[in-house]
């Protein structure tokens, strides 16, 4: 995912991203160990998309803090 895509969103739909990120994530992780994974990269893609939300979302939750 982009960054600029993750900038438009409010803070609850990246909140709402990180949490399907993270479900992606462990069933990636689940395949992994059952063997049944054959393109191991896409686990640091996501893991990688999950920092890149998490980074957005605090930047966001700073704002909105600073602005009250």
């Amino acid at each position: 995912m982009k960054t600029a895509e993750l900038r438009q969103k409010d803070v609850t739909e990246l909140a709402k991203e990180v949490s399907d990120l993270q479900k992606a994530h462990f069933g990636l992780r689940m395949q992994k160990a059952t063997q049944q994974l054959t393109n191991t990269a896409t686990l640091r893609h996501t893991r990688r998309d999950i920092a890149r939300a998490k980074t957005i979302l605090a930047q966001k939750q700073g704002e909105q803090k600073a602005a009250k």
